[in-house]
C-alpha cells in the first residue's frame, strides 16, 4: 500500500459539507458519489446509517483498484424515527416544526474500505442536538436560506453562533456529517497499510 501522503483517498459523497470537512485534514481526495436506493424503515439509527455507508462505499469501491474510498451517512432520530432529507420546503417545514424546542439525535455511519485487499473500518457516531423552536416568522426567514436543501433534519448547522441549534452531546463535525475526530486516527493507520 502507498505511504500515507500519497495514497488515493476516494470520498463516496457529494456533500458540499463533507468535501469541505474532508479538505480540513490536509490530504488530497478525489469526489466519487455512490449512488445508490437508500433502504428505510429501520427501527434502530445506528444500523440504518451502518447499512447505508456501507452501501454507498460498496458501490464505489467496485470501481477503483487502489486506494481507500470513504463512505457516509447521517440522519437525525426523533419520536422513534428517522429523519430524512426534506422532499420539498413544505416537508422541511414540518420537519423543523417537529424538532422545533425537542432534543434530537444525529447519527453517522462511516466506512473506510481499502483496496485492493478489502480491509474495511466501520463506525458510527452519535451526538444529541437541541433544536430551539421557532416562531413563524423564523421559520419563514430559515427556509428562504434554502440551506434545509439535501441536509437530513432540513437544516445545517453554523459551526459559531447558530441561533437554533446547541450540540448537548458529541461533535459538531459529526452533525455536519463526517467525525474528523475519529475519522483522522483510523484513515492513517489504515493509509499506512
Amino acid at each position: 500500500m502507498a505511504r500515507p501522503e500519497s495514497f488515493r483517498l476516494v470520498l463516496a459523497s457529494g456533500s458540499a459539507g463533507r468535501r469541505e470537512l474532508l479538505s480540513r485534514l490536509g490530504m488530497p481526495f478525489e469526489v466519487l458519489p455512490g449512488h445508490i436506493d437508500e433502504p428505510t424503515g429501520f427501527q434502530n439509527p445506528r444500523h440504518e446509517v451502518q447499512a447505508v455507508s456501507w452501501l454507498k462505499a460498496a458501490a464505489v469501491a467496485s470501481r477503483i483498484d487502489e486506494g481507500i474510498v470513504l463512505a457516509a451517512d447521517t440522519i437525525g432520530w426523533i419520536n422513534g424515527h428517522a429523519i430524512l432529507k426534506p422532499t420539498d420546503e413544505a416537508d422541511a417545514r414540518r420537519i423543523l416544526r417537529e424538532m422545533g424546542g425537542t432534543t434530537h439525535e444525529l447519527w453517522t455511519g462511516v466506512v473506510l474500505w481499502r483496496r485492493p485487499d478489502d480491509v474495511q473500518m466501520v463506525w458510527q457516531e452519535r451526538s444529541l442536538v437541541e433544536f430551539r423552536a421557532m416562531t413563524d416568522a423564523e421559520l419563514d426567514e430559515y427556509l428562504a436560506t434554502r440551506s434545509w436543501k439535501e441536509h437530513s433534519g432540513a437544516y445545517a448547522i453554523r459551526e459559531e453562533g447558530d441561533p437554533y441549534i446547541r450540540i448537548i452531546e458529541g461533535s459538531i463535525t459529526n452533525v455536519i456529517g463526517l467525525p474528523l475526530e475519529t475519522l483522522a486516527p483510523r484513515l492513517a493507520w489504515l493509509a499506512k497499510g
